[in-house]
């Protein structure tokens, strides 16, 4: 960040250099001062640059060349021989250049020349490196815009994502200067390896060819942005979005409100909360000074290059593809950073496929308060001057003046566009990215990033048998011994497993399913999948026949939770009492030691169509007891419900199999009633539909633990053989999709030799009708023609008829639309009114379709008809007779 001072300009150098040097660099625009006035403020800039450069050349000297011996030996990738790349296949494009780009190094040289002499204080800029051949190239002509057809890369947080997963990081061979070569992003991509400015050039290429207002910026940053350190950093799959703070509403004071009723509460209970607060208040206090004393272990030492440390990155301006404000971008991380981020220290120029800026606002406080407006001509130094600046309104005291000068500025336009230069176009060849080679992502299918506390590791999706692409571990301390936390997350597996988590701690394991699962499983949480243990079961109830949402049981209990049920049934909650010695006894049912049911509790939702005395919310069975109680909704302006209790009939009071029903055995509140019901008949069939209803529940009941443990041993099943799902279109990897259509292939080539040129041959129709002779007559060669031709003529006219067709009943179906909508109008509501206009649009849309494609074919038919009448007589079957007709 050395020299980046608000005093210097290179606005001042247009009057240290010829018209023609001018021209040549695009600086026509720049103010001319008087030689003295310049002289005197360049020796008093001299004399602040030359302290502040000595220091900094004392820096540099004893710290830079050590700490590029020792980073160099750490990276990742260090030793791959740059050298021993074969460069013999590449284009011409890499190993000559052009005229014009000949002449962009000759302004781009000039332009340096310039700069240096006016700004001795900075870095030299980084404007034309060689490349992979040993060429010079000018950094904006390396860029190349691309648009790859992948989805994914059609916004930018997926090309960042994909370039910095794909590459592997090199360091700069010197911390604090840029690289001498910058290679193209065709190489970088081939060999998946690269420093800042290989990521940052690939990167904008791929975001200005996704629509983004993209530029690559060469500037300064942190060692932790520059060395892709982030083991002091939260993982963002671990961060939690911010929370905006609700500002509460004010009360307006008004002195004839209504007095507020005394406080009536325990002052002892206040001093008793009081006491609470304060002691979780000094509970928090003292975590809060735990975690600043972790901070400041885990805070990053001091860097001797603060501030020096070269880093390129990438800009994506505001305006296109509905981008509200600027924001970097760190290839290395894919991250999105704000342009105020204390980890981006200056910067001092950015370029992109158009043109070169120059950064001439001050970065003492780093890029906070950076203005990004690249057509100010003071902040920003352009390199070549724009011929398509926008037009700018002058204000009205001014318009005179305009009209007065109109001629001397339609001169001054003309030199302008004479001194203007149009970037050449990028000599990189087109980048192209292979289905399986964007599939595989990181290099060697494998990626892992540390984070503070965290550990991220990455694979390509069927690299591992288990359908694993990715996997964070979360641990205690920055040490990173103690695992708290596993979270996996998996892909194409046939059992539609989504997402799973391990917390170590509690060995509490969480599964998510992703729609499509056997079972309609949603979600599984458990400590282990032996039956009758704890755990929590999700479905997808929208393919359940019950309307099963979620299952929870352990040892003791099972609650089933419902959704949109007719019988407005939501809770069911059942008790199990404990087993008895196990008996085995020879052909007894498999269920004999099951376990007891001790009450089943049911819960329903408000039924509006049924009265409230009549509506039941809640009913139990307690099954030892031989009791049902039964609990209805509340009525309006009750506080009560009504309530009744059945006291069944033990098996050995019966007589017979018939029961007998006495006043003692119903007890019943009305609401609202002091009278009981004394109408024995109603009561004794609503005890025996309970007692029918009550089998039926311990049947559910059985079939529920029954579905339980099916769930189970499917599962276990499932991960002790995970099977991988394959599209039918992935013919690398459906093996036997690609067998079967290689032995169809086979069969048909067995039976019908020779039948594929025959089906591609334009005039088999027709040869057949003179029986495939080898050689014809000029009159059987001239009635080949003749019926092709005609063949053709006729279909055309076929296909415009039918086009002509479709749109004559489109257009008379619209008009019948619009003479129904004027005689409706009046009548139809505003939500009609819009639905009409939106059916009405798209018939206008298709009719425009159908013009379109009418009037193509009209013009093509003639281009078509010519094109088949060439072809024949160039045939080498009718060349010998037609050639002369």
């Amino acid at each position: 960040m050395e020299g980046l001072l608000p005093e210097t300009a290179l606005g001042r150098l247009s009057g240290a250099f010829s018209q023609g040097d001018a021209q040549a660099s695009g600086g026509g625009r720049m103010e001319v001062l008087e030689e003295k006035e310049e002289e005197e403020q360049r020796e008093e800039e001299e004399l602040k640059a030359s302290d502040i450069s000595d220091n900094l050349q004392d820096l540099e000297m004893n710290v830079s060349m050590e700490q590029v011996c020792v980073s160099s030996d750490v990276l990742p990738g260090s030793d791959f021989d740059w050298s021993s790349v074969d460069m013999s296949q590449l284009p011409s494009s890499y190993k000559t250049n052009s005229p014009k780009e000949k002449k962009l190094l000759q302004i781009a040289d000039h332009f340096l020349q310039q700069y240096t002499h006016l700004c001795p204080d900075r870095k030299p800029l980084f404007l034309y490196p060689v490349n992979e051949c040993g060429v010079e190239k000018f950094v904006s002509t390396t860029v190349r815009p691309t648009l790859l057809p992948y989805p994914e890369l059609y916004h930018w947080d997926g090309c960042a994502s994909f370039v910095s997963d794909y590459l592997t990081m090199e360091h700069l061979k010197s911390p604090i200067t840029p690289p001498s070569s910058l290679y193209s992003p065709t190489t970088i991509l081939k060999y998946q390896r690269g420093n800042c400015f290989d990521f940052s050039v690939l990167l904008c290429s791929m975001l200005i060819g996704a629509g983004y207002d993209a530029y690559c910026v060469h500037g300064y940053a942190t060692r932790e942005i520059c060395t892709l350190d982030e083991t002091l950093e939260l993982c963002p799959l671990l961060r939690k979005p911010q929370e905006v703070p609700q500002q509460g509403m004010k009360k307006k004071s008004n002195k004839y409100r209504v007095k507020s009723p005394p406080d009536l509460q325990s002052k002892f209970e206040l001093q008793q909360e009081a006491k609470k607060k304060a002691e979780t208040e000094a509970a928090h206090k003292n975590e809060a000074r735990e975690e600043k004393v972790v901070m400041e272990v885990g805070k990053p030492e001091h860097d001797p290059l603060y501030g020096l440390r070269v880093h390129a990155w990438v800009l994506v301006l505001s305006g296109k593809r509905e981008v509200p404000e600027p924001f970097f971008i760190n290839p290395f991380t894919g991250n999105s950073h704000s342009t105020v981020d204390e980890h981006f220290l200056g910067i001092e120029s950015v370029w992109n496929h158009r043109n070169y800026w120059v950064n001439m606002q001050d970065c003492r406080n780093g890029c906070k308060d950076l203005i990004f407006d690249l057509g100010d001509a003071i902040r920003w130094e352009i390199m070549l001057s724009e011929s398509n600046k926008p037009l700018q309104l002058l204000p009205d005291a001014e318009e005179e003046k305009e009209l007065s000068d109109r001629d001397a500025d339609d001169m001054q336009e003309k030199e302008e566009k004479d001194m203007s230069f149009d970037m050449p176009p990028s000599w990189v060849a087109s980048v192209e990215i292979s289905p399986r080679e964007f599939e595989t992502r990181c290099s060697q299918g494998r990626k892992v990033i540390l984070y503070k506390k965290a550990k991220l590791e990455k694979w390509a999706p069927y690299l591992n048998g288990n359908g694993l692409v990715k996997r964070l571990t979360v641990y205690t301390g920055l040490d990173c011994t103690e695992v708290v936390e596993v979270k996996e997350w998996f892909k194409n597996r046939e059992d539609m497993l989504d997402i799973r988590e391990v917390n170590k701690q509690t060995q509490l394991t969480t599964e998510y399913f992703s729609p499509g699962h056997l079972l309609g499983l949603k979600a599984h949480t458990y400590m282990s999948l032996e039956p009758e243990t704890e755990r929590t079961i999700e479905f997808y109830n929208e393919v359940r026949v019950d309307g099963l949402q979620k299952l929870v049981e352990n040892a003791n209990e099972m609650t089933e939770y419902f959704v949109g049920r007719d019988d407005f049934l939501h809770v069911r909650h059942m008790e199990f009492g404990k087993r008895g010695k196990k008996i085995h006894l020879a052909g007894t049912r498999t269920d004999i030691n099951a376990r007891p049911i001790m009450q089943i509790k049911e819960c329903f939702h408000r039924n509006l169509e049924k009265p409230a005395d009549e509506d039941v919310a809640e009913r139990i069975f307690l099954i030892t007891e031989e009791m049902i109680h039964l609990t209805h909704h509340l009525k309006d302006k009750y506080i009560t419900a009504s309530k009744k209790d059945f006291f069944k009939v033990a098996e050995g009071d019966r007589k017979g199999n018939e029961m007998v029903m006495t006043p003692e055995m119903c007890i019943t509140y009305q609401a609202g009633s002091s009278e009981k019901d004394k109408k024995l008949l109603h009561l004794y069939k609503l005890l025996q539909e309970l007692t029918e209803e009550e089998k039926q529940l311990k049947q559910q009941v059985r079939q529920c633990e029954a579905e339980v443990l099916n769930i189970l041993k499917i599962r276990e099943n499932e991960e002790a053989a995970v099977k991988l799902s394959v599209s039918i279109y992935n013919t690398e990897r459906n093996e036997k999709r690609r067998r079967q259509y290689e032995a169809m292939k086979n069969t048909v080539e067995d039976e019908l030799p020779g039948q594929e040129e025959q089906d591609l041959d334009y005039l088999a129709p027709f040869l057949i009708q003179i029986g495939h002779r080898e050689k014809i007559t000029k009159w059987q060669a001239l009635r080949i023609r003749d019926d092709c031709l005609a063949d053709l003529k006729h279909r055309l006219i076929n296909k415009a008829n039918i086009i002509q067709a479709r749109f004559e009943k489109a257009v008379e179906e619209l008009q019948k639309k619009d003479q129904w909508f004027q005689e409706n109008q009046n009548r139809l509501s505003a939500l009609e009114e819009d639905d009409f206009l939106a059916r009405y649009s798209e018939s206008t849309f298709h009719i425009h379709i159908l013009a379109l494609r009418l009037k193509r074919e009209k013009q093509m038919a003639a281009q078509k008809y010519l094109t088949l009448q060439e072809k024949l007589h160039k045939d080498p079957r009718l060349a010998e007779h037609l050639s002369h007709t």
